[in-house]
């Protein structure tokens, strides 16, 4: 299993984002790298020495995300079984199991089925005010009751020769198909709505090529966009407690009581690089 992804000064999550999802099964990140200049390159660098198979990508184009996807489709049709694209403010999480690989096994076996859709749930800031120390997957545990959307693991030899996409799905050959994926067996946690100095940075550039920046005076009513917020960077006097309909601890239980260093209670993303954690030398399973 691989994952694609494009960001724009997102390095600071993408430790916690490349470890969490090794822990339950990806293999291989493709990131590209939409004009950051938060020292990108020194954070993958690090993983790739810790074991980590993470590959930076330079992409300047503005606004040409669906281009991004669709150049990585090409590259993973060599590498990967089956490849995901997320963004890093989303995680997969099974809620019976903690194994990525044995989903797509169980899906491997048909001979049609080249895309599995899985709907997404927008946690909330979950009352805080500053950034969770202990990332955002232990953070963040209220939510929208409703999913929003959803994003697409794929086939990548699959894929339609034209690697047409919405960012959410690919277009598929004829005959493949798609399903949507039980939400008891596989979702996204998607940290969509963090705290304030997070979140605002969002205001400043999207990256999708069909989506205004929030800034401007278009599509406003754009699922994309925080409801109520309209085109200024003002903080809400309630955001903390925003998009906090359902309190949901389901990944956080499990990572504390799964990931966390037994001794210390450290997360893996929280050690000093070359400290890790005692998987270093686990690092030899295939994609899936």
């Amino acid at each position: 299993m691989c994952v694609c992804t494009m960001v724009r000064n997102q390095a600071r999550f993408i430790r916690e984002w490349v470890m969490y999802h090794f822990k339950i099964g990806v293999e291989r990140w493709f990131i590209y790298d939409n004009n950051s200049d938060d020292d990108i390159e020194t954070l993958i660098d690090s993983l790739n020495d810790a074991g980590y198979n993470v590959s930076r990508h330079a992409w300047p184009w503005i606004k040409t995300q669906e281009a991004g996807f669709a150049h990585c489709a090409l590259r993973a049709r060599s590498a990967c079984e089956w490849v995901g694209f997320i963004d890093v403010d989303e995680f997969f999480h099974m809620p019976t199991s903690i194994d990525l690989g044995e989903v797509l096994r169980n899906w491997s076996a048909s001979g049609s089925v080249a895309e599995l859709r899985v709907s997404c749930h927008s946690f909330g800031p979950s009352g805080l005010k500053q950034a969770p120390r202990q990332g955002v997957t232990v953070g963040y545990t209220c939510r929208v009751a409703h999913p929003e959307r959803h994003k697409s693991i794929v086939r990548p030899e699959a894929l339609n020769s034209s690697l047409i996409n919405v960012v959410h799905h690919f277009h598929l050959r004829d005959g493949f198909e798609f399903v949507n994926m039980d939400r008891g067996v596989m979702v996204i946690n998607h940290y969509k709505y963090q705290v304030w100095e997070v979140f605002k940075d969002k205001f400043y550039r999207r990256v999708a090529t069909y989506v205004a920046d929030w800034q401007e005076e278009q599509n406003v009513g754009s699922k994309d966009r925080a409801p109520g917020l309209g085109t200024r960077a003002v903080e809400p006097p309630d955001w903390s407690s925003r998009f906090c309909e359902v309190q949901d601890t389901g990944l956080r239980d499990r990572i504390l009581r799964v990931f966390a260093n037994p001794q210390t209670r450290i997360l893996p993303w929280q050690e000093r690089d070359g400290d890790d954690d005692d998987n270093n030398k686990n690092r030899q399973r295939g994609c899936a």
